[in-house]
């Protein structure tokens, strides 16, 4: 049996997701991270207020645009990518007063949690040279009057708070989060890499799996990166289904699900918990992993799947890590991505 690597030395509480879910579902409260949902839910999505009404004219002409406004890449607010600029101006460039950078800074930390700031600083360090260098913001529909959202991206980034404007989505749409450590090619043991720990903690329940469920598990041949628009129906879910799992296999896949979640802020933690019990759970849910993507061919699985009727988290670890996300309570909800 393959132990996985080191997962660089980070710690992380576990958090109970299944039985948020199930708590969800019959509209009971979900103790610590309810209340800090309550609390910091709605800091950013105010600060997106307080920037729109900051921006002149001509800023909104350049950054501003209709809830559904469509591009070449189809409805802009729904698209994802791994490395894009929605628009031009950089958030540390003029173009933005002092205290409109400032705004779009807090929003964009409040969007994750505090205890994930160093490694968030880190990745866009490695990556684009630090905060607010090479990322860009768009805002779209009318915040304070209406549905809004407000995207922020870059380099292995798409992040968006919207004040729960999409009603059907968690995190408001589709994300997309990475780093490349140390180089372009990271080493199997990726290090340095602060969302290696990730796929460490999904390897390890792999390694918890008997020969019948590895055999379903394992994919021989992996999936486009950004394919992550929901199967309703089209296609059948690929590799071993949860609901096949052991009570202690069933514990861990919740701590792989707490671990993915973690870097962000409570409200969206408890937005992924509640699509994920509409469509019933981490039960429903199937996990692959991808053979032929092996970095070092030692048996720990840099690329991985968790997927669900409306709910797609692909973890590409090879060369470096690419993660693509799209939960929903409902698999209707449409999106473009480009790899």
């Amino acid at each position: 049996m393959t132990t996985p690597r080191s997962s660089i030395g980070y710690g992380f509480p576990r958090r109970n997701f299944l039985g948020a879910a199930a708590a969800l579902a019959v509209g009971t409260q979900l103790g610590s991270i309810r209340a800090a949902t309550e609390s910091q839910g709605t800091e950013s999505e105010n600060l997106v207020v307080k920037l729109y009404e900051s921006l002149s004219d001509t800023q909104k002409q350049e950054i501003c645009f209709d809830w559904d406004y469509r591009d070449d890449r189809g409805v802009l607010r729904t698209h994802v990518a791994n490395n894009w600029q929605i628009t031009d101006p950089k958030v540390a460039s003029q173009f933005y007063t002092k205290d409109q950078q400032e705004l779009i800074e807090a929003i964009f930390w409040g969007l994750y949690n505090q205890e994930w700031h160093g490694r968030i600083r880190k990745q866009l360090l490695d990556d684009a040279g630090g905060y607010g260098k090479e990322q860009s913001i768009a805002l779209f529909g009318t915040p304070g009057k209406g549905p809004f959202e407000f995207v922020m991206t870059g380099r292995h980034l798409t992040i968006r708070c919207d004040g729960n404007s999409v009603e059907h989505a968690a995190f408001g749409g589709p994300i997309f989060y990475g780093h490349a450590a140390q180089d372009f090619n990271e080493s199997p043991l990726h290090e340095d890499n602060v969302y290696w720990h990730q796929a460490v903690k999904a390897n390890g329940l792999f390694a918890m799996l008997d020969g019948k469920q590895r055999g379903k598990a394992l994919i021989q041949r992996t999936v486009g990166e950004s394919t992550i628009h929901f199967r309703n129906g089209k296609s059948a879910l690929t590799g071993l289904p949860l609901a096949d799992c052991s009570p202690d296999q069933l514990r861990h896949a919740e701590e792989v699900l707490a671990s993915l979640v973690e870097p962000y802020r409570a409200t969206d933690q408890a937005g992924v918990a509640k699509c994920l019990a509409a469509q019933g759970g981490l039960k429903a849910c199937h996990l692959s992993f991808y053979a032929d993507t092996d970095l070092g061919n030692d048996g720990v699985y840099d690329v991985w799947r968790l997927e669900g009727p409306a709910f797609v988290w692909h973890y590409r670890g090879n060369p470096h890590v690419h993660v693509w996300v799209n939960v929903a309570d409902n698999p209707n909800f449409e999106i473009t991505a480009r790899g």
